[in-house]
């Protein structure tokens, strides 16, 4: 069957793809080996966040007498709460299904596979074969977590995000290989609910990718939770011979032994590029990467790649966006590429993280003369008002020209807020604009505007 595009992947990238591209005109069909949604609907972005919800309910419920309401007792329901995440998902995946009947994109069923000709065969799950042809074919086929080489993921006491997100029972102690974004958020989340949680982080800091005073704010937030953190230390191996686990972490102060009844590695993303053909096709791969140009075309005319299988951030948005560049260069128009400097980045533990472009330490490498404003929720009424006001904004300005660099939150909702430094930042908005602009009352959001006047010394409420 003759195709203008076959995309092998059903994520955020995928499918995003493949509505575009019907959209644009183009017969298509996506081929998926598991769930419509890939990892983000079904094991990633949406069952995570309906996870966090959960905990984020149960900590308002323990903390009700702060709001003048008494609760006589609160109890979490660990089976309950992983059901919820597990019914949202689903409902997810299933919407996928309505938007490619809505927009006539055919699903095929099966593990693809590129061959040496630039076709497409597909296994079904009872191991029958047959080939797909198309004018061009997008590899969209996703992450998966990446494994220590000294400690394997065994599912059982050494889990992966995946299991953490429907284990048979709440674990008592859990230690976190890993303070990134999955790290953190899975560390809010069991221990709200009672889990004793230990962090262990390689670099000096917990999210490290994030600017200095975010790591230092959530790591004082945590550890007012009762997260206990250990940062540059690694955890060297795990015994998991008895009923539960043995595990030794090498620390500044020497190695220290600690037990606890699961290890979650949660130490970044590997790229599924195995098995997909790619050496046959020819195409080309550089440190487990699909090679690309900035529309997406891989070494080999016809065939694309998008998302966690290529050099760019593994973030659901970034695959999404990069899906619709990909199918309207197919398609004839003429996209801009994908700026990657203003790519946001958010992480939904709580207090929540959101970043876009450079944090200070950055700016200063790059040899900017920096002007820097922050603006702390502890000034913000409302919230004040919320009992949120852990955390703050904090912007980036380059003193010459006036170019927003970077802005970092961290606080109540930032997730929801970035993308106005988002926008601001691709329509070269200048700080002033920002600070003229009038932001309601009152709002988290307006603490925007506050940092912004702060670097330009006309803040009005700290």
């Amino acid at each position: 069957m003759n195709y203008d595009l076959i995309v092998i992947g059903s994520g955020p990238g995928g499918y995003v793809a493949a509505i575009r591209a019907r959209q644009l005109g183009l017969k298509t069909a996506v081929v998926e080996a598991a769930e419509l949604g890939g990892i983000c609907l079904n094991w990633g972005c949406i069952p995570t966040k309906a996870l966090l919800k959960s905990a984020q309910v149960f900590e308002y419920i323990k903390h009700a007498q702060d709001y003048g309401i008494h609760i006589q007792q609160a109890q979490a329901d660990f089976k309950a709460m992983i059901q919820r995440s597990r019914d949202v998902a689903a409902g997810m995946s299933k919407g996928i299904q309505f938007l490619f009947r809505k927009n006539q994109v055919e699903l095929i069923e099966g593990f693809a596979k590129l061959t040496r000709d630039k076709k497409v065969e597909v296994t079904a799950k009872d191991g029958s074969k047959k080939l797909l042809e198309a004018k061009h074919i997008l590899l969209a086929t996703g992450g998966r977590a990446r494994e220590l080489p000294n400690i394997k993921i065994d599912n059982e006491k050494v889990i992966g995000y995946r299991k953490a997100m429907y284990m048979d029972k709440q674990p008592k102690k859990m230690i976190i290989m890993g303070s990134g974004a999955i790290g953190v958020e899975f560390a809010y989340f069991y221990n709200s609910i009672g889990t004793d949680v230990t962090i262990v982080e390689f670099m000096p800091r917990i999210v490290p990718v994030e600017d200095e005073e975010i790591s230092k704010q959530l790591e004082k937030s945590y550890k007012k939770m009762g997260i206990k953190i250990l940062t540059s230390s690694t955890v060297e191996a795990v015994d998991t011979s008895g009923a539960g686990c043995k595990v030794t972490i090498k620390t500044p102060n020497g190695m220290e032994q600690m037990e606890c009844d699961v290890v979650l590695s949660a130490v970044g993303v590997t790229a599924n590029i195995e098995g997909i053909g790619l050496e046959e096709a020819g195409v080309k791969t550089d440190k487990g990467k699909v090679v690309v140009d900035e529309y997406y075309r891989t070494s080999v005319a016809g065939i694309y790649a998008i998302g966690d299988i290529t050099p760019g951030p593994a973030l659901a948005h970034v695959a999404s966006a990069e899906g619709i560049i990909c199918v309207e260069k197919i398609a004839g128009l003429n996209p801009h590429p994908l700026n990657y400097n203003n790519i946001p980045g958010c992480t939904y533990c709580q207090p929540e993280i959101a970043s876009v472009g450079l944090t200070e330490a950055q700016a200063k490498e790059k040899g900017y003369d920096i002007k820097v404003g922050k603006f702390p929720f502890t000034a913000s009424g409302k919230a004040k008002a919320g009992g949120v006001s852990d955390g703050f904004i904090k912007v980036i300005f380059d003193a010459k020209y006036g170019e927003w660099l970077g802005c970092h939150m961290i606080g109540a909702n930032v997730t929801e807020m970035i993308a106005e430094v988002v926008v601001a930042r691709n329509l070269e908005t200048t700080g002033h604009e920002i600070i003229k602009s009038v932001h309601p009352h009152p709002t988290m959001s307006e603490a925007i505007m506050e940092a912004v006047a702060a670097a330009y010394g006309e803040v009005i409420h700290i």
